[in-house]
């Protein structure tokens, strides 16, 4: 099974991890909800995931392969963000369900769940009516737009959430149109991320006395607060750059992504000028090193395009295996575009890998 980036910050095996004991139940489906738990249960977390009877969670099916359907079991996508947490089947719908969950919240310490917002409160069971029975319990509702405002009850998705925030206007092409990120921003950034941030937050006020709290968490807000840069050029200028027109998306020479002789990608990060240096001499250009940015080039002006494209004709004359030869032992911010499948295999994640397949076996 692939391993999850976070997987590779662990405790030793003599150290109990951090969140060993803490209780979670886990009502979420698809994918925040879910890779936030997981996040809490590579943390030590007890996490108990409640579907309802039926099909449960989509994710079980959704991109699910020939062969996990031919043997009836959950697809990769199921497997992958319910790693490590028990199971349990759950009709809120009846009051024998709703009973056993009140009985679980009691002695729970989180509860986070994905529906929208009101469906709890309206099942008897969102936040005021656990917190009676448990103060200490902190509630975490993930939702598209929050717990309140006029898009509270629409229906959405990350590339939704994204594009109200402004950040899908930000990933363009040279042409200004969007592109098609196949890496959930909203989802993982603006909802998992926020959501353990915001538990772990809310814990700690609990561990220092207080009640348990309620954590709303929308995932266009919290996107839209990390688009951090755009931010920054509205404060200095009141618009955002176009793509090729920034320090960060294509506007100087040393940041940049450069085509290769085999049709595959290097990316070039030597943003700070002791970098951009290192990797003039490595190309055999000290000449270009006066060109940058910090030194007076204009950003997404007439120099720093003349440059890009002429060290997008140096990048291009050897493959992407030589450039990796040459540059990475130098400390000059240059690193292949790897593919998914390439960087699975990486030695910087085997690790990774080798923790992740003990616990498959275990």
């Amino acid at each position: 099974m692939s391993a999850s980036p976070d997987s590779s910050v662990s405790s030793s095996p003599t150290v109990a991890p951090a969140l060993q004991g803490l209780r979670v139940l886990d009502l979420t489906r698809l994918l925040p909800g879910p890779v936030a738990t997981l996040r809490l249960a590579e943390l030590g977390a007890e996490v108990l995931k409640i579907e309802a009877p039926g099909e449960g969670d989509a994710t079980r099916t959704m991109m699910q392969s020939s062969s996990d359907r031919a043997a009836g079991r959950p697809g990769a996508f199921y497997r992958l963000v319910n790693r490590g947490k028990r199971e349990m089947r759950l009709d809120l719908k009846s009051e024998a369900g709703r009973t056993v969950l009140c009985a679980l919240a009691r002695e729970a310490d989180v509860l986070i769940e994905s529906f929208r917002p009101g469906v709890m409160d309206r099942l008897g069971v969102g936040f005021e009516a656990l917190h009676a029975l448990n103060p200490k319990l902190v509630y975490c509702a993930i939702s598209g737009y929050g717990a309140a405002g006029p898009f509270t009850q629409h229906a959405g998705h990350d590339l939704n959430y994204i594009g109200y925030a402004g950040v899908l206007d930000q990933l363009a092409d040279r042409d200004g149109a969007p592109v098609l990120p196949n890496f959930q921003i909203a989802d993982l950034l603006g909802g998992a991320l926020s959501a353990v941030t915001q538990i772990l937050a809310a814990l700690w006020h609990v561990a220092r006395g207080g009640d348990g709290r309620f954590v709303d968490v929308s995932m266009t807000h919290a996107s839209y607060a990390h688009n951090v840069v755009a931010q920054i050029a509205l404060a200095n200028d009141g618009t955002a750059p176009p793509a090729g027109g920034g320090l960060l998306n294509g506007g100087v020479p040393c940041y940049n992504l450069y085509r290769t002789l085999d049709g595959r990608w290097l990316a070039v990060g030597a943003l700070e000028l002791k970098f951009w240096e290192t990797l003039c001499t490595a190309l055999g250009r000290p000449d270009w090193a006066t060109r940058h940015w910090s030194l007076g080039q204009a950003i997404g002006g007439p120099d720093a395009h003349t440059l890009t494209r002429e060290l997008a004709a140096v990048i291009a004359g050897n493959s992407l295996e030589d450039w990796v030869t040459l540059l990475e032992p130098l400390d000059c911010c240059v690193s292949p575009v790897l593919t998914a499948a390439e960087a699975a295999r990486h030695p910087l994640f085997a690790p990774v890998l080798a923790q992740e397949a003990s616990k498959d076996a275990g």
